[in-house]
């Protein structure tokens, strides 16, 4: 017996609703850590060109770099404190809430930096008002990617939480393009002396607009299947934190390990190589802008490549190959990098961000697969900015020493070794892609 159209969209119906917020989630998931990633490579890219001067004109070019590139790392300290902070509301209170929360605290940090008078303006005040402003960068964004990552990877279909999570990790490469494009269009637009004197400022007060979208975004999403179901299961803890340091130590442990590779990759061959290449093979600013704009897009490329993959063949395998093309690339860095030559620099752009894009899309799903429901917010996000201090937060500066005192070829052995750390961390790991989230 045939069924009537009525029973038909009334079947039908629950299933386009699904859809529909699928659709929402998604875009949500994207474009707040877009716009987060946008804030704070908005800084990065300012430290690599103009923040040393700006903030710290005494002394050297190299102790300006290096001071600028300190200011950086601090955002690297705060991110777990984020974590830990953002995480324990995430699994108490709930992901959208607290979604809604870091995007404030981030860009709010962002916006208030454009205002900041330099050194000369008011003296040793700027560079505290700096640092306190870049500490709450971190903050924020300590709080952001683990809850975009659950928001995708808990709304995700059978089989597809790879390709879920992959747009956070989208994200990045968004908000990367739309920080060195904006940073590019300025060196195009002024001179070097109006870039100095204010240029510099603008894209950090586009960042207010920035975070209205997202703000308007993230209010219309729903609490998650899986949070809602520990809510109505009772399993939430009083204390997220302290349930993952007794009971969920190692897979924090090796999941902050399997980041490191992804952030070395990102800020060796950006916030250092760009101001190494302007500053020491004195390649045009606009010039090398447009070339990390360039490398960049094959990031984007690389992240659904190597999601599709993880779900296909497991998280592990895509992981092992990505950090294993990355231990050779850090050989590549002195014949590339050094040589000068505009082909060659972005050929090694594109490498190591290629392989940027392949070792960070699979842990879009990988680190909320690490941890139950009670503590998966904390616990990803804990992992995911750890490794940002081992990876991320002093690399720009250690490489610059490297670079000051043994050349390109430690840097790039400083690469690759950093690469071996997230191998190890990735072998001793389970294969997460068939666990359940709920």
């Amino acid at each position: 017996m045939s069924s009537s159209p009525s029973s038909h969209a009334a079947a039908s119906a629950p299933s386009a609703a699904a859809g529909t917020s699928r659709s929402r989630v998604i875009f949500a998931s994207f474009i707040g850590t877009a716009i987060e990633f946008y804030d704070f490579y908005v800084y990065a890219t300012a430290a690599a060109l103009v923040i040393g001067p700006v903030f710290f004109p005494h002394g050297s070019a190299t102790a300006q770099a290096l001071s600028a590139f300190v200011t950086f790392g601090i955002a690297f300290v705060a991110r777990p404190i984020g974590s830990f902070l953002f995480g324990h509301f995430g699994d108490r209170i709930g992901r959208k809430s607290t979604l809604v929360a870091s995007l404030l605290v981030m860009g709010v940090s962002t916006t208030l930096i454009g205002f900041v008078p330099g050194y000369d303006a008011i003296g040793s005040l700027a560079p505290i008002l700096l640092c306190i402003l870049r500490f709450g960068q971190g903050i924020g964004l300590g709080g952001e990617w683990g809850g975009a990552a659950l928001l995708a990877t808990e709304n995700a279909p059978a089989g597809k939480r790879g390709w879920f999570g992959m747009f956070p990790q989208l994200g990045p490469s968004v908000g990367f393009l739309a920080s060195n494009g904006l940073f590019f269009g300025l060196a195009l637009a002024l001179s070097d002396a109006q870039f100095r004197s204010w240029g510099w400022r603008v894209p950090f007060l586009v960042s207010a607009v920035l975070v209205a979208l997202g703000l308007y975004v993230r209010l219309k999403i729903a609490e998650t299947p899986a949070f809602q179901a520990a809510i109505d299961r009772r399993e939430r803890v009083r204390v997220p934190l302290a349930s993952l340091v007794a009971h969920h130590w190692r897979p924090t442990l090796l999941g902050a390990l399997a980041m490191v590779v992804c952030y070395t990759l990102f800020y060796i061959s950006t916030v250092f190589s760009l101001s190494y290449g302007v500053s020491a093979l004195h390649i045009p600013r606009p010039s090398f802008l447009g070339m990390l704009c360039l490398a960049v897009v094959f990031m984007a490329l690389a992240t659904p490549l190597s999601a599709w993959a993880s779900d296909r063949f497991g998280r592990k395998p895509v992981l092992i190959a990505g950090i294993a093309g990355a231990i050779l690339s850090g050989f590549a860095m002195a014949p590339l990098l050094g040589s000068g030559s505009l082909p060659l620099v972005a050929l090694f752009l594109i490498i190591e961000l290629f392989l940027m894009g392949i070792t960070f899309a699979p842990m879009g799903a990988l680190l909320p697969e690490l941890f139950p429901t009670n503590v998966r917010y904390t616990g990803a996000g804990v992992s995911y900015n750890l490794g940002g201090i081992l990876g991320a937060s002093v690399a720009p500066y250690i490489a610059q020493l490297l670079a000051a005192h043994g050349g390109l070829a430690w840097v790039g052995a400083y690469v690759s070794a950093a690469a071996a750390l997230s191998l190890l961390g990735v072998l001793c790991m389970r294969e997460t892609r068939d666990a359940r989230l709920m």
